[in-house]
């Protein structure tokens, strides 16, 4: 009971937090794209203006736009690199996740049905104390698939 809730929770904390963190990177990396769309915008007009002003004016905004393009230049290695190294990693990140998510489910349930098996074996075992073959063959069977999902769960906590 106790380890099932605090698996629950954590898968649960998990995809909050990745989720808030994921959507606050994609806008961080968009505004971050747009603003280098915008600085790009004003290089063209820096140097469509610089055509029409006179050499020494020409000159200085020449180079007030270079100098902004190599800033994009670098604006938009940060947005490629937001993308495949932030971004791409955590959201793939979120289906680890959700795929644990359903284990830990399907885990719960078979639990569950288990749990129903072992009450019937002792409403039989109640009823019926002498008949000891068909109790030790269910629980032969019910002890099988228990040890199976016991590994199951173990193999499912080592990845949270």
């Amino acid at each position: 009971g106790d380890r099932k809730t605090v698996q629950l929770q954590t898968v649960k904390h998990a995809e909050k937090n990745l989720g808030e963190i994921c959507h606050l990177l994609g806008s961080y990396t968009r505004k971050t794209a747009k603003l280098r769309d915008k600085a790009d915008l004003l290089v063209a007009q820096l140097f469509d203006f610089s055509s029409t002003e006179g050499h020494e004016v020409q000159m200085g905004l020449k180079n007030l736009a270079e100098d902004l393009a190599m800033i994009q230049d670098y604006r938009q290695a940060q947005v490629e690199r937001l993308e495949t190294r932030v971004v791409g990693p955590l959201k793939a990140f979120g289906g680890v996740v959700k795929n644990k998510r359903a284990d830990l489910k399907k885990f719960n349930t078979d639990l569950n049905r288990e749990l129903k098996e072992l009450r019937k074996v002792e409403k039989i075992r109640l009823r019926n104390p002498a008949d000891r073959k068909s109790i030790v063959s269910f629980l032969k069977l019910e002890n099988t698939q228990s040890h199976m999902n016991l590994k199951y769960l173990i193999l499912l906590c080592s990845y949270l």
